[in-house]
């Protein structure tokens, strides 16, 4: 099958209904944060681009919010292809123009503060991030603090980049400022939006 039928194939079955559903499922996984959110697979991008992360992308971007891809998707021209017909959305030229940054390979992924920061006056202009990860229990092991959490949540994401807890210590004091994470595994999503504390679990 060539690239232009691949693009308009595995989009929402229900356009409202779907995305309704899945940006509820992110909602919730922000207000909650380290909970994992189930998503159906409502959509059916071109590998190595995941259902869930290809389901969120949906939900979350459109024409006016410029997508980053990290290298493993940017070589792709049926994702380019599906994301440009399906969300609408343009690709930024760099990662800190991006309103969301779709990352297949998060262990490879570049720093943190290399992504839009927002401004003091505008916070909501970062980054969110999508990681593609495999799972939230194979990883190193993250407790997570902070609003939405009653008193500590643990989750250990796959594929992490080797030095993400301190940079993420340093995203948590660029407040307001900052990037927020969406996760994405096979089956759901979980967030770790920037007021969220996170410390490594000694063994």
């Amino acid at each position: 099958m060539d690239i232009a039928a691949r693009s308009i194939e595995g989009g929402f079955a229900d356009p409202v209904f779907n995305a309704q559903t899945v940006f509820r499922a992110v909602m919730d996984a922000m207000a909650r944060p380290g909970s994992v959110q189930p998503l159906p697979a409502f959509a059916r991008p071109p590998a190595p681009l995941s259902a869930t992360a290809g389901a969120v992308a949906l939900a979350l971007c459109d024409n006016d919010t410029p997508l980053w891809l990290d290298p493993a998707l940017q070589a792709s021209a049926a994702i380019k292809s599906w994301l440009g017909f399906h969300p609408g959305a343009p690709l930024a030229n760099t990662p800190a123009d991006a309103h969301f940054a779709l990352i297949a390979t998060p262990a490879e992924m570049m720093a943190l503060d290399g992504f839009s920061q927002g401004t003091q006056d505008y916070p909501d202009r970062s980054t969110t991030l999508i990681l593609l990860v495999s799972d939230l229990v194979s990883g190193a092991p993250l407790l997570l603090e902070g609003p939405g959490i009653e008193t500590s949540a643990k989750i250990a994401p796959a594929q992490m980049p080797r030095h993400f807890v301190e940079q993420w210590k340093q995203n948590i004091k660029r407040f307001p400022r900052g990037v927020d994470i969406i996760l994405a595994t096979s089956d759901g999503v979980a967030c770790l939006p920037r007021t969220t504390r996170i410390k490594t679990m000694e063994a």
